[in-house]
């Protein structure tokens, strides 16, 4: 847990200021079916506080640990997802100013998220999507200034927002070609930009998703983010920092469906027997879990990594942007099968609390670049990710605070953020180093997923980068997003053991074994190979999840607990 008090806690504070997780969550069904903005929850979460966490202490915030970020939004997400959605994309929106911009107009954006303002981020087109390079708003140069000519389509926040950093062409296209700019509606010629209607979405019903035409808008020079012709740098450096705290949302979502799922399989009585005493109900819920956790020591390593691995945050953003909605939808849809018809029903059980988080989670596998475009990305650097594991290069200092959950880390260093990681992933081309220290059952473990990531960068080898990879290439991107979430759960455990002894889901290594069976399984069917032997962990951690469902305590190993319940703050 914490090394901190609940007092000292931000997430204790949030979640004392968020009030009854019940009344929500009926609060949050209400907007939903009526497609209402999530306005409520907004506000209290203005009143708390969070938006300051959204800025850099450097420019007058409270940001100096996406740690504490990442946690911060999970404990929004497993309450609604529609509500972090909404709010959090101020941090999405502002975070390409924190990378590039001058002090000035990074006290001006500062200035207006600490006042509570949304802020936005206009990348999409409707006939470019996240094909960047190809847009085609266009920011023609003109005395003192630029004028802003096109569509961006979809855009969350478009409408409430009232700033908006805007990619636009300012060249003849290419990766030179691009420039991003701070627009603000109030300073704009009236008539020359106008707000399009918010679309319809299947999950997300209440927030903002619309869009933004301009049709001559005039900006002052001062207005461009960084150089001219940098802005599709800019904004793929922001993306390495907006792509991981994404993970957020699924695991807010997954932790809700599982506390869910787990009060349920654990209360409901059939035959005289609980569900939970049934082998096929245990062995999926302690499934569900363990990818939980394994999603979960992924996030964490990859947010302190913002901090510690800056330079080979390329690979860790694309590969927690792929795994983290992949393997949670997976959960999701595992748990649903338990739930069965309470799964889909709207106003049965907790005010239809499963059916929402799911429609509203499909989305974050497309935010920020979908699960293909950080495949692809992940793909070109095969050959440096291959050549690191050969050499079993890292850096020990980066990797060591990496794996040190809920301890200060060092002053994030935009300057460090490169597009390529030169290294390749400390994490994943440390694990021999790191099986050779363990004992027991995580040396087998660790010691068998070598062999496993063996075979896994032989084939990568084979694999060259390409404008359009093979398929092949795709699977064992994935094959690679479950090698380091089982690397990432060993460093964890490593460093963390001593720390939470005595906790039931570190009991015996209990989390990490039934985490690395469950990555095996997916990786060896990824990679056709044969399954590893079963193991029974999973049953037993069922179990200990669903004591901690109907207790409020976390429900995963680096969790923190629900309030409001026995044994919640």
């Amino acid at each position: 847990m914490s090394t901190t008090t609940a007092a000292a806690d931000p997430v204790a504070r949030l979640d004392a200021a968020l009030g009854d997780p019940g009344e929500g969550g009926r609060v949050a069904a209400e907007a939903d079916a009526g497609e209402r903005f999530p306005a409520e929850a907004c506000a209290r979460l203005d009143a708390a506080g969070l938006a300051a966490y959204y800025v850099p202490v450097a420019h007058g915030g409270r940001l100096d640990d996406h740690e504490v970020l990442l946690r911060l939004l999970r404990t929004v997400a497993r309450r609604d997802v529609t509500a972090a959605v909404a709010h959090a994309k101020t941090y999405l929106g502002a975070a390409p100013v924190w990378v590039a911009a001058d002090r000035p107009q990074a006290r001006t954006v500062a200035a207006a998220v600490l006042a509570g303002d949304p802020v936005g981020w206009a990348l999409s087109e409707p006939d470019h999507g996240a094909d960047l390079l190809n847009g085609a708003c266009t920011a023609a140069p003109q005395p003192g200034g630029y004028r802003l000519t096109g569509v961006k389509w979809p855009v969350n926040n478009a409408t409430r927002a009232d700033l908006l950093t805007v990619l636009a062409r300012t060249g003849d296209g290419g990766a030179r070609g691009h420039s991003l700019f701070l627009f603000d509606k109030a300073a704009a010629p009236a008539g020359s930009w106008r707000e399009l209607p918010k679309v319809a979405t299947h999950g997300i019903r209440g927030a903002d998703i619309s869009g933004v035409e301009f049709t001559g808008a005039d900006v002052p020079a001062s207005a461009r983010i960084g150089a001219e012709g940098t802005g599709v740098e800019t904004v793929l450096r922001a993306l390495q920092l907006t792509r991981t705290m994404c993970a957020s949302l699924s695991l807010g979502a997954g932790e809700h469906a599982l506390r869910l799922t787990a009060r349920f399989v654990a209360g409901r009585v059939i035959q005289r027997r609980p569900l939970i005493e049934r082998p096929f109900h245990a062995s999926v819920l302690g499934r569900a879990a363990a990818h939980l956790a394994a999603v979960e020591a992924a996030t964490i390593v990859a947010c302190r990594g913002i901090h510690s691995l800056t330079a080979e945050l390329s690979v860790l953003s694309a590969v927690t942007k792929a795994l983290a909605p992949t393997l949670v939808d997976s959960v999701l849809a595992d748990l649903a099968e338990l739930l069965g018809a309470r799964s889909f029903l709207t106003g049965v059980h907790e005010h239809g609390a499963f059916q929402k988080l799911r429609r509203d989670h499909q989305v974050v596998a497309i935010f920020d670049g979908s699960t293909p475009v950080n495949r692809a990305g992940l793909v070109q650097q095969f050959p440096r990710l291959v050549r690191g594991w050969v050499s079993r290069g890292a850096d020990p200092g980066g990797l060591r605070e990496a794996v040190q959950e809920r301890t200060p880390p060092r002053p994030l260093d935009t300057g460090a953020l490169t597009l390529l990681s030169r290294r390749g992933c400390s994490v994943v081309q440390s694990l021999p180093d790191l099986a050779a220290t363990l004992t027991g059952a995580p040396a087998a473990l660790a010691t068998a997923l070598c062999g496993d990531l063996d075979e896994l960068h032989a084939r990568m080898a084979l694999a060259r980068p390409a404008a359009r990879p093979a398929m092949v290439a795709y699977e064992l991107a994935a094959a690679y997003e479950l090698g380091f979430a089982a690397a990432a759960s060993l460093h964890l455990w490593a460093a963390g053991q001593d720390r939470h002894r005595g906790e039931p889901l570190w009991e015996d290594a209990l989390w990490l074994r039934a985490a690395l069976q469950a990555l095996r399984s997916r990786i060896a069917a990824t990679l056709r190979l044969p399954q590893p032997p079963a193991a029974d962990d999973d049953e037993r951690l069922a179990h200990v999840v669903a004591d901690a469902a109907r207790t409020g305590a976390p429900v995963t190993p680096f969790g923190d607990p629900v309030p409001g319940a026995p044994g919640g703050r």
